[in-house]
């Protein structure tokens, strides 16, 4: 596979000079181009075009000789829509050309805006384009180096998985075919053994045959095992934000701590493309890189963290003294604190017809390793929440177009401002109000789907290369015991809000802790949560000082609470 180095395009005559200074840190990596004004960046991007090149970023200066800046950039983007876009300001335009700037950020027209740098070495304008070099090298360039090589015969339902599953972990990977170099060498180091598609190479583990994700997360564990026998502190299930905030604040506050998740660490945020409102990063960041920054602090303070491990059951406590256990495929483990964090699944379709196409073609999630198998499909997306709307936005970066199927008459109700204004702003983006999917095929995989209007019961067949079902929440915890009152939707409480006949004492649980003692709740799995990562992370930090306040009841140092009235 030939992998040609991809460009950085600056538009403009005033800042050359400043931006041939700064860019010049990146002629190693990247091919710089220059012009000068609207038509040479047209005639520049279609000349990448037609050379196969991939153009990484581009910049432009807010005035041209002949457009403005913004309209060069809408233009080489709708030849080049993976390019990061960046608008550049001289500081004597920056107070003038603020509130046209922060319109264009709002309609997605721009990833981040620049002032060109007056002095050397201005580290913060190189942040932020390392930061968007960066993003567009994991989501949109094939990995010069990949840790994982993956070989396929075809589409399968296992393979999406593991390209999935490895995308959410941060693992570069590269699929190829049985009949290239990689793919003989791996039939090879079968040894003569027939081969199971997918197969999966690596320096960790050889060649494994069609390996379960389960083998997968194992092998990414080092072959480490929860210590048998050992009573942890605090044992978290769920490694969305809320349990790996609380794995960072649990275990630098020197709480021995374990973390599980049935799937790979960040949850269903860690699907996410792009999450554009998450305090502290102005220009976003990506769920898989905010998950595995958060694995790496929680691992530096010495948390012990397990990919693709389901917890089946749970034998909780009967008192203070006791420990609870928690039971997986081949182990158990033992804790004396339990905080419940796995969040919420997506909920299934129903239509059979479009669960057998799951895997080939069709996708719970945003899927993000599946967008640049869309280029120049059609795709649709059933969901009208931000998750939806931050999936629509990626997917347009490669899919001819991209069509959000919802039951509401908007988007208004249940998707974020500044989303719902990208999206009007899209033209590759449609929204089709009032309409359900109701039924799928294709040859194999996906190739159509049928619409039925709400309001008339009208039906239309339409093609489609990719269905995103983002359903709304399902909680995920039918592990755990019925002790651990649930509300009718299934979702955890907490605090005040148990049963009072659960109560001790007159006195409520505490704020996150649920009608088991030493047993906590956070995030999405928590009623009355605000299904938010920001909010999600925090409570997963809020709950690790009511562990150690339990912790200490445990060792006879009750914290005293006032009684509640229970009238």
């Amino acid at each position: 596979m030939t992998i040609r180095t991809p460009a950085i395009l600056l538009i403009g005559t005033q800042q050359r000079d400043a931006l041939t200074r700064e860019f010049r840190r990146y002629e190693v990596d990247y091919r710089i181009e220059y012009a000068d004004g609207l038509a040479a960046a047209i005639a520049t991007t279609q000349m990448l075009h037609s050379q196969d090149v991939p153009i990484a970023l581009v910049a432009a200066q807010m005035e041209l000789p002949d457009a403005a800046g913004l309209v060069a950039l809408d233009c080489v983007h709708a030849i080049s829509s993976a390019a990061k876009r960046v608008i550049v300001l001289a500081w004597e335009e920056f107070r003038s050309a603020m509130e046209v700037v922060r319109e264009a950020q709002l309609a997605g027209r721009i990833d981040t805006s620049l002032t060109v740098p007056r002095g050397v070495r201005d580290e913060e304008f190189h942040t932020a384009v390392t930061e968007l070099l960066s993003d567009w090298g994991w989501t949109s360039d094939v990995p010069v180096v990949e840790s994982v090589q993956i070989v396929s015969d075809g589409i399968s339902p296992l393979k999406s998985q593991i390209c999935d599953f490895l995308e959410r972990l941060g693992v570069p990977f590269r699929v190829y075919k049985p009949d290239s170099d990689v793919g003989r060498d791996a039939l090879a180091g079968l040894n003569g053994a027939e081969p199971t598609y997918p197969l999966v190479v690596s320096p960790l583990g050889g060649v494994m045959n069609a390996p379960s994700i389960g083998e997968i997360g194992a092998l990414f564990s080092m072959g480490r095992e929860p210590e048998a026998g050992r009573v942890y502190d605090l044992a978290i299930v769920g490694a969305g934000p809320a349990g790996l905030a609380a794995a960072v604040y649990g275990a630098s506050e020197g709480l021995s701590t374990i973390m599980l998740d049935a799937d790979a660490v960040g949850g269903q945020a860690g699907s996410s493309s792009m999450i554009r409102n998450y305090l502290g990063f102005p220009r976003g960041i990506s769920g898989m890189r905010l998950a595995q920054r958060a694995r790496s602090q929680a691992n530096r303070f010495g948390a012990h963290i397990y990919s693709a491990r389901p917890v089946h059951a749970a034998e909780l406590a009967d008192g203070p003294s006791g420990v609870h256990i928690l039971t997986l495929d081949d182990t158990t483990v033992q804790a004396r604190a339990l905080l419940v964090a796995t969040g919420v699944s997506y909920r299934r379709h129903g239509v059979q017809a479009v669960e057998d196409l799951v895997g080939l073609g069709v996708h719970y999630g945003a899927a993000t390793s599946a967008a640049r198998g869309c280029e120049g499909k059609d795709v649709h997306i059933v969901g009208g929440g931000n998750s939806a709307g931050q999936a629509a936005v990626h997917l347009a970066r490669w899919a001819r177009s991209v069509t959000i199927v919802i039951r509401r008459p908007d988007l208004s109700e249940t998707m974020s401002d500044y989303l719902t204004r990208e999206i009007a702003g899209n033209p590759r983006i449609a929204v089709r109000a009032c309409s359900e999917v109701i039924d799928a095929g294709g040859a194999g995989r996906l190739d159509w789907i049928t619409l039925r209007d709400k309001n008339t019961g009208g039906e239309e067949k339409v093609s489609s290369h990719g269905l995103f079902l983002l359903l709304g929440a399902k909680p995920c915890c039918d592990w755990l015991p019925d002790d651990v009152v649930r509300d009718r939707a299934g979702f955890v409480v907490t605090g005040r809000d148990t049963p009072q006949h659960t109560w001790v004492d007159g006195l409520p649980p505490a704020s996150l802790e649920t009608t088991v003692p030493g047993v906590f709740a956070a995030g999405d799995i928590r009623a009355g949560s605000m299904k938010r990562v920001a909010s999600a992370s925090g409570e997963g930090a809020a709950a690790v000082p009511l562990v150690h306040a339990y912790l200490d009841t445990v060792n006879g140092e009750r914290p005293v609470l006032e009684p509640v009235p229970t009238s």
